[in-house]
């Protein structure tokens, strides 16, 4: 798995979009599940529609296109759920909820895609997977290791405190090493300076640590473990982009600022 991880950082461009849209359309059908399993009654069809359509406008046109196409597709929800026989307000929100913690983090990634030369492209694209890596890989070691008070009982008890502290600085390290080796290995090429990188992996690794503790609200409101078995182990697809997505929505405003 790392080393096709590995392959589709590399090539980047439209090979990681298209992979990681059919990634995304997954992610879109197990929060969905999740949510009528909940008794809620989501419109399907605006999610789904409102990330194929980011694909070729954001690749081929402009990351720009981001705030046009969740704006049509919201509206389209609103109006088509007001409608009903039985409008819902919370359908609404159900129904918009992925488009925001999906298909927005989608688009972003497609947008870091986008980035010119192709180094830069490839450097925020480690940036956000190892940033998310190593917020993972702190927050458990480090919480294991020394435990203490936790951090969102109510919603995931392991979590604790000094984990999610290991977790942002273990991301914030992961973030300055990136930068560093790049900067070493690509001299042609610009890249941010040092204190900027560590910046943007605090800031992105708290992102993905309130993105996983969301995912777990997610779960505890709708009353299952994991979103699906799709992956022995680990749970549903869902389950693994809940802290990669929200940090994907930093990594791509670190971009902009670039």
């Amino acid at each position: 798995m790392a080393l096709g991880l590995a392959a589709l950082i590399y090539f980047g461009g439209w090979v990681f979009a298209v992979v990681a849209c059919a990634i995304f359309c997954r992610g879109i059908f197990e929060e969905l599940r999740a949510l009528e399993a909940g008794g809620h009654k989501p419109l399907w069809w605006v999610s789904f529609a409102s990330l194929l359509v980011s694909v070729p406008m954001v690749m081929l046109y402009s990351y720009l296109a981001i705030i046009p196409i969740l704006t049509l597709f919201s509206f389209c929800a609103l109006l088509l759920i007001m409608r009903r026989q039985e409008p819902d307000l919370v359908d609404v929100m159900v129904t918009v909820l992925p488009m925001y913690t999906l298909v927005l983090p989608g688009m972003c990634i497609f947008g870091i895609l986008t980035a010119t030369p192709h180094s830069l492209e490839l450097f925020l694209m480690v940036l956000l997977f190892a940033i998310s890596i190593g917020g993972d890989t702190g927050a458990y070691y480090i919480g294991s290791l020394i435990g203490g008070h936790k951090l969102c009982p109510k919603i995931s008890p392991h979590k604790t405190i000094s984990g999610a502290l290991g977790g942002l600085l273990l991301s914030v390290a992961f973030a300055a090493l990136v930068g560093f080796v790049f900067q070493e290995t690509v001299p042609t090429v610009s890249f941010p300076p040092f204190w900027a990188n560590m910046l943007v992996g605090l800031f992105a690794g708290a992102a993905g640590q309130i993105g996983d503790l969301f995912a777990s609200l997610i779960k505890r409101h709708c009353g299952v473990k994991d979103f699906s078995t799709l992956l022995p182990g680990h749970g549903g697809m869902m389950d693994r982009l809940d802290s990669i997505v929200f940090a994907a929505v930093v990594v791509f405003s670190y971009r902009l600022f670039l």
